[in-house]
């Protein structure tokens, strides 16, 4: 998996993953959210339009960082999702959970 990590004007910091979302990359993406948090980074938007595929360890790292987010008055958003995840997403209800935006581009806001 890469990982691209962008601190955007409007404050939140935008994580783009590509490729596999799963046991063995997904450490890599909560090392970028802990780290965000650790720097009082508490709006956090994750552009899930480059996943191939995400699985049980993928989804828990997304819901333990958004549980962590929303403990320090923050939130966690999640954009773009591809076909494979929005699906997944649906079957387990978490898209009822997660703010799910249309686009990464689409701003915190909207």
């Amino acid at each position: 998996m890469k990982l691209q990590s962008v601190l955007r004007s409007g404050g939140e910091r935008l994580l783009s993953p590509a490729g596999r979302l799963d046991a063995a990359s997904a450490p890599v993406l909560q090392a970028a959210l802990k780290a965000a948090l650790a720097e009082d980074e508490t709006r956090l938007l994750i552009d899930l339009s480059a996943v191939e595929f995400l699985d049980s360890t993928g989804l828990g790292i997304l819901v333990g960082a958004l549980k962590a987010a929303r403990k320090v008055g923050g939130d966690l958003r999640l954009a773009s999702p591809s076909p494979p995840v929005a699906r997944l997403l649906r079957l387990t209800t978490l898209d009822r959970v997660f703010r799910v935006l249309e686009s990464a581009e689409a701003g915190w806001d909207n």
